[in-house]
């Protein structure tokens, strides 16, 4: 027997039939009742998010670095700029983790812009030290994109256990 519509029941109608099941009349008044089983798609699934627009993750980008750079330079560490390359690099990683891939380059170079703008001398230039200033740009161009790759997996694992049946036995 095949049903395409939908029956309303009160809850005087249902009956319990043992765990996971639950029985309804016929309608029409039959004698047989109809067993619906109920079972878990996937424990914990969650709705795959969807990325924050690129303008957005740039303009957290350059307000997050401003904020870093000025607390260190506020607390004297930007002496050692690996630690202000180390919480930038921080801020690349979750930012990538927000938004799209075509984002992390954008988010790189405006952590490296004030990175190299505030934190380095002479202070208030921009300036490129060919022997610093490409690792730094790697350095924070990495961890946007593994940011970013790390959030694509993880929300294609949520995505592809929500379409897997959940039987219990794992």
């Amino acid at each position: 027997m095949t049903w395409t519509g939908a029956v309303v029941l009160s809850l005087d109608e249902l009956a319990e039939d043992g765990p996971g099941t639950l029985s309804c009349p016929e309608p029409g008044g039959g004698e047989e009742p109809t067993v619906m089983e109920w079972r878990y798609i996937a424990k914990g699934a969650r709705a795959v998010p969807e990325p924050v627009a690129t303008p957005l993750i740039w303009t957290a980008a350059s307000w997050g670095s401003f904020v870093l750079v000025s607390t260190f330079d506020l607390l004297g560490a930007l002496d050692r700029t690996s630690l202000a390359l180390t919480a930038l690099s921080l801020l690349a990683a979750v930012l990538g983790m927000l938004g799209r891939f075509v984002a992390a380059p954008g988010t790189a170079l405006l952590c490296w812009a004030l990175l190299n703008f505030f934190a380095t001398h002479p202070t208030g230039e921009i300036s490129w030290a060919g022997h610093r200033d490409p690792g730094w740009m790697a350095c924070l161009l990495a961890a946007a994109l593994l940011g970013t790759a790390t959030a694509r997996v993880l929300y294609a694992r949520a995505a592809y256990r929500r379409l897997t049946p959940y039987d219990g036995a794992a």
